[in-house]
């Protein structure tokens, strides 16, 4: 008997990765994806659940697809956090053999897409250190309030200006990187005469501070990756109140999505490892605008 026709150990490996891989796709109930709208609407669709560094990998491409698009994969695993080899598990996750093919999904999305905050390269030089680092968070507030104009849920925009202005309390929660935000609708929520808290957690009292909540209060939260500040528990004594909730944050994968009644997509770019607010402010300044002008009518 000479064997032939029989595969060797390495075809069996294979076959078997293959068959293991397919009913990993078939139990979470999708076909791969063939294009980034594709994938968003699989990560969007709460079918997938990932351990936490494959879920720090799904966030950070929700939020950054051009980083993705045009790094290397050392690269996209530093700015991740990760390492590169789970870059090339998440992409197995979805049918493909690596992070190479997998990686085509955003090159095709970012094509002809405005620019991000790397930008055109600058012609002149810049004077120091300090400049250049402004003209880059520049950039950064720009990409991000670009990416507000390119596309913006109305209806839950609408929907959450209706609720703000039925309520007798807003209650303003964020901590963190979205305190200053928080901190400023506050400031121009009074300004307009609409009644409202800021939980600012002073003296860690935030607890203490949303204890009188109840049904016919509202929750205006403010919450950005990597969602470890106390917001989520905050927002989870609101619901369990009753209390009508709406949310500013940075992706599907927000603990606090799950508890709002409404919530609106800001995507923030970053420079240098800061991140600009910029677009956060601009939605947020929207909303209570729309909550005076609901009240006055």
């Amino acid at each position: 008997m000479n064997g032939a026709g029989k595969p060797s150990g390495r075809s069996l490996a294979d076959e078997a990765t293959t068959r293991k891989r397919g009913r990993s796709l078939a139990a979470l109930g999708y076909f791969k994806p063939q294009t980034y709208e594709e994938l968003r609407a699989v990560l969007s669709s709460g079918t997938v659940h990932f351990p936490k560094r494959l879920r720090q990998v799904a966030i950070f491409m929700w939020q950054h697809p051009s980083d993705v698009a045009l790094g290397t994969i050392a690269q996209v695993a530093a700015q991740a956090g990760v390492q590169p080899s789970t870059l090339v598990r998440f992409a197995q996750i979805f049918g493909y053999s690596g992070f190479s093919d997998f990686q085509g999904l955003f090159k095709e999305h970012v094509k002809g897409s405005w620019p991000e905050a790397r930008g055109e390269p600058r012609t002149e030089a810049e004077p120091n250190a300090a400049m250049h680092f402004l003209h880059g968070m520049v950039g950064a507030s720009q990409a991000s309030l670009g990416r507000i104009e390119a596309g913006f849920d109305v209806e839950s925009f609408e929907k959450m200006v209706t609720l703000l202005a039925a309520a007798e309390l807003i209650y303003v929660i964020g901590s963190k990187r979205a305190f200053p935000v928080t901190a400023y609708l506050s400031l121009t929520l009074s300004q307009q005469g609409v009644r409202n808290v800021l939980v600012d957690n002073v003296g860690s009292s935030a607890l203490d501070q949303v204890g009188c909540i109840g049904g016919r209060d509202a929750v205006l939260a403010v919450s950005f990756s990597p969602y470890n500040s106390i917001t989520p528990d905050l927002v989870a004594v609101a619901h369990e109140r009753k209390a009508r909730i709406v949310t500013i944050t940075d992706s599907t994968f927000s603990p606090l999505i799950p508890l709002s009644d409404s919530w609106l997509e800001v995507v923030e770019s970053d420079f240098a490892g800061f991140r600009s607010l910029a677009a956060s402010l601009a939605v947020g300044m929207a909303l209570v605008q729309g909550v005076a002008a609901k009240r006055g009518a």
